[in-house]
């Protein structure tokens, strides 16, 4: 069945079976027609063919554009009868919504950025007119690790050079729990990389500090700390965007991004680091050759390259 046809059907069914107000009807039949529209924009046209991800990714673009919660319940409850609707009917029709849990109204969902924010936070129109100094590529480096492996800020802190893996395009990781995982980093990164290290060598040469195997590095040529790349990261936010944004922001973005596109929880999942999804979900391993070519695809940060099939990538 055609998803504007199934919509059609159950607002015409709703509204003659007296059970709803006018302006019920009306309010369910704008919230799908945006679901609609935003289904269709990723080319389904057939309602047998929405899956859990696709209702997830409709949910967090709809958050992302400022949608609050309520609105976003309701539009939830929307989707549910639906489908209760259409089971009716077509008891073999497979339900996305099953599964799917909504906040409860007073919960605060994480901030993040747009796409478009992202990238004017990563990509600002002023350009340096000289070369950057050592603060400048550090800086930039740190928003590229947090927004392209979406890094927690302790993890990013905790860095150090070998963990870093240009040939693999990786990044090593240390999460939670001394739990290790291994994480896509996108083009940017190593570019960004290549700027950074020769001046991060000047200055531990300076310093007489080249045993130091910190990536990240103050100006006294020891590791950076976790409260120095918060502040980093505010003043960055308030000069670029004009706003107040934390390093857990750019997490949040990257993991809303990369699922708004690739439709795939699962491997949002390894790519956070999470043990489970929800409270009550269990901890599925994704293989991560599957993730390596999931994140190519779909981040806004990723290589679009083709990933050598190597050991080292596993």
């Amino acid at each position: 069945m055609l998803m504007q046809e199934a919509v059609n059907d159950f607002t015409d069914t709703l509204a003659r079976s007296g059970r709803s107000s006018p302006a019920t009807v009306a309010a369910y039949h704008r919230d799908l027609q945006g679901w609609l529209h935003f289904m269709q924009s990723r080319g389904h046209q057939d309602i047998a063919h929405i899956q859990p991800g696709d209702l997830r990714a409709y949910l967090m673009a709809e958050r992302s554009r400022g949608v609050a919660v309520r609105s976003l319940r309701r539009r939830f409850a929307a989707l549910r009868a639906l489908y209760r609707h259409l089971q009716q009917a077509l008891p073999d029709l497979s339900n996305p919504v099953q599964g799917i849990m909504m906040p409860k109204s007073e919960q605060r969902l994480p901030d993040w950025l747009t796409v478009d924010q992202a990238k004017q936070l990563m990509d600002p129109v002023e350009k340096p007119s000289t070369a950057p100094n050592f603060a400048q590529s550090r800086d930039q480096l740190i928003l590229e690790l947090l927004y392209s492996s979406a890094l927690r800020v302790s993890e990013l802190a905790g860095l150090d050079l070998q963990d870093l893996d240009r040939h693999g395009g990786t990044v090593r990781v240390m999460g939670k729990g001394s739990k290790e995982r291994i994480v896509p980093a996108g083009k940017s990164v190593w570019r960004m990389l290549d700027l950074y290290l020769p001046l991060r060598h000047a200055l531990l040469m300076d310093k007489h500090l080249l045993e130091e195997n910190a990536l990240l590095l103050n100006a006294a040529g020891h590791r950076l700390s976790v409260r120095s790349i918060q502040i980093r990261i505010k003043e960055m936010g308030e000069k670029r965007l004009g706003q107040h944004i934390h390093p857990h922001t750019l997490r949040h973005s990257a993991a809303s991004h990369f699922l708004q596109s690739a439709g795939d929880l699962r491997a949002v999942q390894e790519y956070l680091g999470h043990a489970g999804i929800a409270t009550t979900a269990i901890y599925t391993h994704m293989d991560y050759q599957q993730l390596a070519h999931v994140y190519d695809a779909a981040h806004p940060r990723a290589r679009h390259t083709k990933r050598p099939e190597t050991e080292d990538n596993l």
